[in-house]
């Protein structure tokens, strides 16, 4: 398999890392173009891997026509978007042009109902790829939407629930949370893509219910408790705006009739009123102002001053889990159970040289890809059928056949409910697939 990354910031080197690490003879990946507008980004991502198979290139993510020359000139079968949810409609058109596959890890963005009112949906997350579906089909080419950590992971958990787990379901919750701090620092600090993290914690925050549909809250709304396993204990969490909800609200006939979607974060009261601050003087905002003259957008600002979440991220110690609560029932029972995965920051800053949440990020997307140059990858009437699709459309059994080989392995934990007292599930987690 020939594939091309758009790309190469932290998920893009990681997916590099991971799949070198998963596949050293090309068994299955053939080459990988790592294509940055930073030529020497791409160029510094391919000399640490020290592999004839990857290689790198300049790219314009922002032209189509450009993306699609070089998609044609490597020879791709797929185009795998790891640039900022602003460039999805230029990369998803450059794969139409070229007729190679799609793959990203966050959709299009969202945009409020005019003036900002809490309730009705404007243009929802993916609004924007999903009418792209016929022009994929007559390519013959899948387009994979939401295929990271979360979104991606954590629906293919929800599809690997309702077969394995459960006759019913009544709400799917994903639940993120970690212990990470980087001893002696003061302030907030971004572990991930600032732009994405400002944007999904200003946007309202979203749910889907199947008598009502989808509908905001304010960011943040809902506090709760929730107990993460392996260590990292209680966090809070709540609201916030996430393709999960979008994926799986559209994914009920997969799903055991799901009557609930949300996502909630745990981010903690420092961060939070710092979003709130964010927005409530506007520096929040991706569109440009004048500034002495010069056009700029006040988001873009802080991106370029906050620390760079690669490098600093290197610098946390503790886990992070990533996961899907769900609550239904078996077996007549009434039934919780939480599927998740723990990874480990310096572990990952050792094997693959970036930070947890960008590790963990790339590793569903190669996983993927492995499948996919397998023939592994299983729709629901066999083989996938092409458009665009979210991962709940997809057997989940294969991916999570392969979690522990990729030393991402996931884990259950079954919550206190009328099944766990009456069955002979003795501890509190357990490897997930086993």
């Amino acid at each position: 398999m020939k594939v091309l990354i758009v790309g190469t910031g932290g998920v893009g080197e990681s997916m590099a890392q991971i799949a070198k690490r998963r596949d050293p003879k090309g068994e299955w990946l053939e080459k990988m173009v790592l294509a940055d507008y930073n030529l020497a980004k791409a160029q510094a991502a391919v000399a640490k891997l020290k592999d004839p198979r990857f290689v790198a290139e300049k790219v314009d993510a922002s032209d189509p026509d450009d993306v699609a020359a070089l998609a044609e000139l490597a020879g791709a079968d797929i185009i795998c978007n790891l640039c900022a949810p602003e460039f999805n409609p230029m990369l998803l058109q450059a794969a139409l042009k070229a007729q190679t596959h799609y793959l990203d890890t966050a959709m299009t963005v969202s945009e409020p109902v005019p003036g900002g009112e809490i309730g009705p949906c404007g243009v929802k997350l993916g609004d924007k790829q999903f009418p792209l579906d016929p022009e994929f089909v007559k390519t013959g080419k899948l387009a994979l939407s939401g295929f990271g950590v979360e979104p991606g992971m954590a629906d293919l958990y929800a599809r690997y629930a309702a077969d394995h787990y459960f006759d019913e379901i009544e709400e799917i919750g994903i639940r993120d949370g970690s212990n990470l701090e980087i001893p002696g620092a003061k302030g907030i600090s971004f572990g991930f893509s600032i732009w994405t993290t400002i944007e999904e914690c200003t946007q309202p925050a979203i749910i889907w219910e199947k008598d009502k549909g989808w509908y905001t809250v304010e960011p943040f709304a809902e506090l709760e408790r929730f107990f993460l396993p392996e260590g990292i204990g209680e966090v809070e969490v709540a609201h916030v705006e996430h393709e999960e909800v979008i994926c799986l609200g559209r994914s009920e006939a997969h799903l055991k009739g799901n009557k609930k979607a949300t996502f909630k974060y745990a981010l903690g009261d420092e961060f939070m009123q710092a979003m709130d601050i964010f927005k409530s003087v506007n520096i929040d905002s991706k569109e440009p102002i004048n500034v002495k003259g010069v056009q700029v957008a006040p988001r873009d600002v802080i991106a370029a001053a906050a620390p760079d979440p690669n490098e600093i991220g290197k610098k946390y110690i503790g886990q992070t889990a990533a996961g899907t609560w769900v609550k239904g029932k078996k077996d007549g029972m009434a039934r919780e159970v939480y599927l998740y995965q723990v990874a480990d920051n310096q572990e990952c800053v050792q094997k693959y040289g970036t930070q947890v949440v960008v590790a963990q990020t790339a590793f569903t997307p190669v996983v993927i890809l492995e499948l996919l140059g397998t023939g592994r990858l299983q729709g629901f009437k066999g083989n996938p059928e092409a458009g665009v699709h979210v991962p709940e459309e997809f057997r989940a059994d294969e991916f999570v056949g392969l979690m522990e080989a990729y030393e991402f392995p996931g884990g259950l934990m079954e919550m206190d409910s009328e099944y766990k007292r009456h069955s002979d599930h003795q501890g509190l987690t357990s490897p997930l697939g086993k």
